[in-house]
């Protein structure tokens, strides 16, 4: 257990951010309660910043991305956790400022960790991962500003993409009429076989930026992608209806006026799930195991190890990802 491997991204002589697998001693690990022994792991957009030297992401370099890991721990020095137990972490700093995990250990404080909550194996907890748990949160904060599956048409944005593909199949599963929208036309049929009964040229979206109002269409909306893909969308909800906003792979600017919020009482929600408390984070974990418990989380996913993870990070930073990457481990 003195040595592990891990994803190890460096900066070379020439100021390129290289990554490689290297093998690392559990002394590098940063200091924490819990030494876990990481199965699996995902990966997602913010993590490929990580690896590409985003510095608005990670600060200190050579570092291991990472945001999720599930695992068993190997160690703690909290009475709440044993050796044995399985184990979710998500969010926080792990990955960003703390090592993450890319690597077959983490060692991380208790208060980053939750209990594997029995109706979930830790390989569905990271088909999930951060994805799973970022839609799960946008679905719930509409639901609470009103939304029910009888209120008409709710879109979807980036809806190839992690969040995007989840929060298709999560709202289809609980009887949505979803409309997802996307720049991948050829991924109509993977979209249709989630639940979408609508497809969205991502083209029709940014239409009538410079207008102040659009027709209303939609009843709610997940927006993965920010920019003005998102601010159309807030243009077009139906009177009183909602957009959960968690993404900004289009951008973090937009061109907004007050019209949408005034004269049709929409609301912007932003949802975050990085900085979430532990207790929110865990009865999110419970509701996935349980209530909203999605089947054929498998034909969401591609499996793939430390070594292919280079050129999957090339892959996400391209726009190529579709639905999910799950990093194994063992």
């Amino acid at each position: 257990m003195s040595k592990f491997r891990a994803l190890r991204v460096s900066q070379d002589e020439s100021g390129a951010y290289v990554r490689r697998v290297i093998e690392c001693g559990i002394d590098e690990l940063p200091a924490g309660e819990l030494l876990i022994r990481v199965h699996y792991s995902s990966l997602n957009y913010k993590d490929a910043l990580s690896a590409s030297g985003n510095r608005g992401v990670t600060r200190n370099y050579p570092h291991t991305p990472g945001i999720d890991a599930a695992g068993v721990v190997a160690e703690s020095a909290v009475g709440e956790f044993a050796p044995g137990d399985e184990v979710i972490v998500t969010g926080y700093d792990l990955g960003m400022n703390t090592a993450g995990g890319f690597a077959e250990y983490i060692r991380v404080p208790a208060a980053w960790a939750i209990k594997r909550p029995q109706g979930l194996s830790l390989r569905e907890a990271m088909l999930l991962g951060t994805a799973g748990l970022t839609a799960a949160l946008c679905v719930d904060k509409l639901e609470k500003t009103g939304l029910d599956a009888s209120a008409g048409p709710v879109l979807v944005t980036g809806a190839t993409g992690g969040v995007g593909s989840i929060a298709v199949r999560l709202l289809a599963r609980l009887g949505y009429q979803v409309a997802a929208a996307t720049g991948k036309a050829e991924q109509a049929d993977f979209l249709r076989s989630l639940g979408a009964g609508q497809i969205v040229e991502r083209a029709a979206l940014l239409e009538g930026v410079d207008k102040p109002l659009l027709k209303e269409q939609w009843a709610g909306a997940v927006d993965t992608v920010g920019g003005d893909v998102l601010f159309n969308v807030v243009k077009s909800l139906r009177y009183g209806a909602s957009v959960a906003c968690c993404g900004l792979t289009a951008g973090v600017n937009f061109k907004a006026n007050v019209f949408p919020f005034i004269l049709r009482g929409v609301n912007l929600l932003g949802v975050d799930s990085v900085e979430l408390p532990l207790m929110v984070k865990a009865s999110m974990w419970d509701r996935l195991s349980l209530q909203w418990k999605l089947d054929g989380l498998e034909s969401l996913a591609r499996e793939v190890g430390l070594d292919q993870l280079p050129g999957e990070i090339e892959r996400i930073l391209a726009g190529q990802q579709v639905g999910r990457v799950l990093v194994r481990l063992i």
